[in-house]
C-alpha cells in the first residue's frame, strides 16, 4: 500500500515525464491527497463488507446450531418422559379431529344418486313423434305452458290408447285439458285425481293392475284408467255428448256447467292442429247459453251401476266449483 501511494505521488509530481502538459500548481498539490482519500475509502468499504458478511455467516451458523440443540433437547426430554409425550400426542390428535369435524359440519352432505331416475320420468323426445303428433304436442305445450317433453309422451299415449279403445286421441287430450290443464297432481274437492280427474275411490279396481290407487298420480296410468272410464261412459250413455255428461257426473242433472261444450270445442281445436291448420294458442271455447261456467259435478256412482233417479240426484252427486279455465 505504501509503495503504491509513493508511485502515485511521483506520477502526479512529474507530469512531463509521460508527455503530458504541465498542470497548475493547485492541481499538483491536491491530486496526491485525492488518490489517498479514494484508496482509504475503498479499503474501509471492503473491510466493512467483509466484516458484515463474516458476522452474517457466524450468526446464521450460530442460529442453526441453537435450533438443532433445541430440537435435540426436546427429543431427549420426550424420550425421558413418555407420559408427557403421550399427553401431547393426545392433545394434538384431539385438535386435528375437532378441526375435521368442524369442516365436515360446514360442508353440505350430497344427496344420494338415483341412476334409474330417468327411467321413471314421463317424457319423450319430440323428434320421435309423427308430424301430426308433433304438431299437437307443440300446440298443447304452448297453450298450457307446460314442457313439451312430458306432453310428447302424453300425446304418444293418447294415440296408443285411442287405437286400443277406439276413441279419438284428440278427444282424450281434450278431456285431459279441460279436466286438469295437464297437471298430473290435480285433485278436486270430491277426490277426482290426476290428469283425467278420475274418481279414485270409485274406480280403485281399475288401478289394481298398476299397483294400487296411488298410481293415479302416474300420468300414463291415470290416462289409461281415464280412457277406460270415458269409454264405459260413452257406451253406457249411447252418444259422445251424453257420455261426457256421465264422465263429469252430470248425467242426472239438467246443467253440466258447460263441460260438454268446452271439451268438444277443445277437441275441435286439436283436430284442426292435427290436420296441419293454424289455430291460435289463445283460442277460447264458445260459452253455452244459460249455463254456469264454474259449476262441475262429480259422480260417486261408477259406470255400469243403475242410474239414480232425478229425486236422488242430490244424494248420489256432489257439486264443487272447478277453477275457471
Amino acid at each position: 500500500m505504501i509503495d503504491w501511494l509513493f508511485e502515485t505521488y511521483l506520477e502526479s509530481a512529474d507530469p512531463l515525464a509521460k508527455g503530458k502538459p504541465e498542470a497548475s500548481p493547485r492541481m499538483n498539490v491536491s491530486s496526491p491527497f485525492s488518490a489517498i482519500y479514494r484508496a482509504c475509502s475503498s479499503s474501509v468499504a471492503t473491510f466493512a463488507r467483509d466484516v458484515g458478511i463474516g458476522m452474517l455467516e457466524v450468526s446464521h451458523n450460530t442460529l442453526a446450531l441453537v435450533g438443532l440443540s433445541v430440537v435435540c433437547g426436546v427429543v431427549l426430554f420426550s424420550a425421558a418422559h413418555p407420559d408427557l409425550r403421550d399427553g401431547a400426542e393426545q392433545r394434538a390428535l384431539g385438535w386435528l379431529l375437532a378441526r375435521q369435524e368442524a369442516r365436515m359440519a360446514g360442508e353440505s352432505v350430497p344427496e344420494p344418486a338415483i341412476p334409474d331416475a330417468v327411467a321413471r320420468v314421463t317424457a319423450a323426445d319430440p323428434t320421435t313423434l309423427s308430424k301430426q303428433q308433433a304438431s299437437v304436442a307443440n300446440w298443447i305445450a304452448r297453450r298450457y305452458r307446460v314442457a313439451i317433453e312430458p306432453v310428447s309422451r302424453l300425446v304418444q299415449e293418447a294415440w296408443e290408447s285411442g287405437r286400443r279403445s277406439g276413441l279419438d286421441p284428440t278427444l282424450i287430450l281434450a278431456v285431459m285439458a279441460i279436466e286438469s290443464s295437464f297437471n298430473p297432481f290435480a285433485q278436486s274437492s270430491v277426490g277426482a285425481q290426476g290428469l283425467m280427474q278420475v274418481m279414485t275411490r270409485v274406480h280403485d279396481d281399475k288401478y289394481e293392475p298398476y299397483g294400487g290407487v296411488r298410481a293415479a298420480f302416474d300420468p300414463v296410468t291415470n290416462l289409461r284408467v281415464g280412457v277406460q272410464v270415458l269409454k264405459e261412459c260413452i257406451a253406457r250413455a249411447g252418444s259422445l255428448e251424453a257420455g261426457l255428461k256421465f264422465y263429469v257426473g252430470a248425467a242426472n242433472l239438467t246443467d253440466d256447467g258447460g263441460y260438454v261444450v268446452k271439451v268438444l270445442a277443445e277437441q275441435s281445436h286439436l283436430k284442426r292442429v292435427a290436420e296441419g291448420k293454424w289455430v291460435s294458442v289463445s283460442a277460447t271455447s264458445p260459452s253455452p247459453s244459460a249455463v254456469s261456467p264454474t259449476l262441475k259435478t262429480g259422480s260417486l256412482t261408477a259406470p255400469g251401476a243403475p242410474d239414480a233417479s232425478p229425486e236422488a240426484a242430490g244424494t248420489n252427486h256432489l257439486a264443487w266449483v272447478a277453477p275457471a279455465r
